[in-house]
């Protein structure tokens, strides 16, 4: 066998529970099915986890990362307390499961601790329901003592980082935004947060600040900037955009769950245009391929302006390109990435010239070509 080595790529979007969703979030339920329909199954899957349930599927997920071509994992996690919300005994026991499970399949983790205290806005807080109560925590304060604790938890850790999280701008009210951001500046962390996902969700934020964008409002909070991940990032305006290029901040692509969700399409060549770097996550788990992410952003790219001139002929090397802005959105960069081994003799590369490969890689190439 004839292989070549390729740093892995950082999966800088995942929840590792939502795996189990595969098939059952595919059942008929509502004519209108939409993103909105199908969050209340994965609440309902979210419901019946405990540590030991949560062990299992964060193993066999990060086992199927780590041999598609993962070498990082960004944990986006919000699965923190018992179901009607009490904490555990060991408060960040669901977080330190991942971890742990993440390790032992051979891939580096970052703990993004999601913080969520409501179920949005409607002249007031929406108390959360109740799918939602082991989300939330009483005050930004407790959120941010139990992120200390997992933060001194990981330091005796190899591999195991912490960064912070908003869930969205619906989940949290902005003096929380502006907690995190001050937070995670006073401690040199990455913040990720959802945003612009659906257009619900602008609309709502528009009636809850004055006609604010969520990327206005997190610009406004200070959460934005070359240390900030924003997830999604479909449903944007020039104005969006030129903030995101502006505070340098990274947009998280997950092309093969949005395409799952029915959510929209990220406007990747608005983005190249501007400037703004782009990475990719698996989310909800719906695919575990980093090759397949990549031929999916760059062939929406190349549809969204019918052209074949779009990123891979922009950057040269997408798999490059996304792997080092997936390492900086999860502040790995200056740590050295592992290595995955490609089987050039596999069917979907053989006869691919060495000059050539970058350009398969994320055009003809799946996670089949992997040898860990």
């Amino acid at each position: 066998m004839t292989t070549t080595l390729v740093d892995a790529m950082p999966n800088a979007h995942s929840h590792a529970f939502q795996r189990d969703l595969r098939g059952i979030g595919e059942r008929p339920s509502d004519p209108a099915d939409d993103f909105w329909t199908w969050r209340t199954e994965m609440f309902r899957l979210a419901g019946a986890l405990d540590p030991d349930t949560m062990a299992d599927v964060a193993t066999r997920v990060y086992r199927e990362m780590r041999a598609a071509g993962y070498g990082a994992v960004g944990e986006f996690h919000y699965v923190h307390h018992r179901p009607d919300g009490t904490p555990y005994e060991q408060p960040n026991v669901m977080a330190m499961t991942v971890a742990e499970a993440a390790r032992a399949a051979g891939l580096e983790i970052v703990l993004l601790p999601a913080a969520y205290h409501r179920n949005g806005w409607d002249g007031g807080d929406r108390p959360p329901r109740p799918g939602q109560r082991r989300f939330c925590d009483p005050s930004v304060d407790a959120y941010l003592e139990r992120v200390d604790a997992l933060r001194a938890w990981a330091a005796d850790r190899e591999g195991v980082h912490v960064g912070v999280a908003a869930h969205s701008v619906r989940a949290v009210p902005a003096s929380w935004l502006r907690a995190l951001a001050e937070y995670a500046d006073a401690h040199g962390l990455v913040r990720h947060v959802h945003a612009h996902e659906q257009r619900r969700e602008l609309e709502e934020c528009a009636a809850e600040h004055d006609g604010a964008t969520p990327i206005a409002l997190l610009h406004d909070t200070g959460f934005l900037g070359a240390r900030t991940s924003l997830v999604h990032g479909i449903h944007v305006s020039a104005d969006d955009v030129a903030r995101l290029a502006d505070t340098d901040t990274i947009v998280v692509s997950c092309p093969t769950t949005e395409g799952n969700l029915g959510d929209g399409h990220l406007p990747a060549m608005v983005y190249r245009d501007a400037g703004v770097r782009l990475a990719v996550g698996s989310d909800s788990q719906v695919r575990v391929d980093p090759f397949e992410e990549a031929r999916e952003l760059e062939t929406l790219a190349r549809r969204e302006r019918q052209t074949r001139a779009a990123l891979l002929s922009h950057y040269g090397d997408l798999w490059a390109e996304l792997v080092a802005n997936g390492r900086a959105s999860l502040g790995l960069d200056e740590i050295p990435p592992t290595s995955i081994a490609i089987d050039r003799d596999h069917p979907q590369l053989a006869g691919v010239a060495d000059v050539d490969l970058p350009r398969a890689l994320v055009t003809a190439a799946s996670a089949a070509v992997v040898r860990v």
